[in-house]
């Protein structure tokens, strides 16, 4: 199966951000990565909904909305008002978890699972059902440019088995140091979704960088 790159808007030029949209429209990625940070279960703040709207108002492709807040049940709604596709929640920021993800799919978007680098991958065997995704973070989250967990790999691989064991179709995507040299094995792990930030706004030639990492 084809994996799917989603580049991080984290690492875009906000100066030139409309710019920036421009180039992910008519580059072979697949997906918009929007990491939404409140300061609280990360320790930074990235942008919100006024920015998000601007986003959205040019891309044309799919926004993959990455909610790294707690509580965020109660912004489901809106996020789904501002254009998201997909929404994905921390497991660990979730107190019901299974309802959370029910309300993000009745809300018309696909629904995802984001876990910390230390949560094991056996915590969403009850809501197997229920995903549309599993984003694997493979930095700490909060900030960009980090350097890779190189455990990620066999998360990945446990992650695939219990989906394929369950018979789900749920996509697996890997967030976090992301780049040449390693989105290859990823792939070969079981993931079908990369995001990848600083290699993409950071590269010379970040449609080349694209290309590469799409394995075309």
């Amino acid at each position: 199966m084809e994996h799917l790159l989603a580049p991080s808007i984290l690492a875009a030029d906000f100066a030139n951000l409309e710019r920036d949209i421009r180039l992910i429209n008519s580059s072979q990625a697949d997906w918009f990565h929007l990491d939404v940070m409140d300061g609280v279960f990360v320790p930074n703040i990235s942008f919100g909904m006024p920015v998000i709207k601007s986003i959205a108002a040019h891309a044309t492709k799919p926004l993959d909305v990455h909610l790294m807040i707690v509580d965020p049940d109660r912004y489901l709604a809106t996020f789904a008002e501002l254009g998201a596709d997909v929404l994905t929640v921390h497991a660990e920021a979730c107190t019901h978890l299974h309802r959370t993800l029910g309300q993000i799919r009745s809300l018309g978007m696909k629904a995802g699972v984001a876990l910390n680098p230390h949560t094991p991958v056996a915590v969403l065997e009850d809501v197997i059902d229920e995903l549309d995704l599993v984003c694997l973070m493979s930095v700490n989250p909060g900030f960009g440019g980090q350097k890779f967990i190189q455990r990620t790999f066999d998360k990945t691989r446990q992650m695939r088995k219990m989906l394929n064991d369950a018979g789900s179709k749920a996509h697996i995507e890997i967030d976090g140091g992301v780049g040449a040299g390693n989105w290859k094995a990823l792939v070969d792990a079981g993931a079908d979704v990369l995001v990848a930030g600083s290699s993409t706004f950071n590269a010379s030639d970040p449609l080349a960088a694209i290309v590469e990492m799409k394995g075309v």
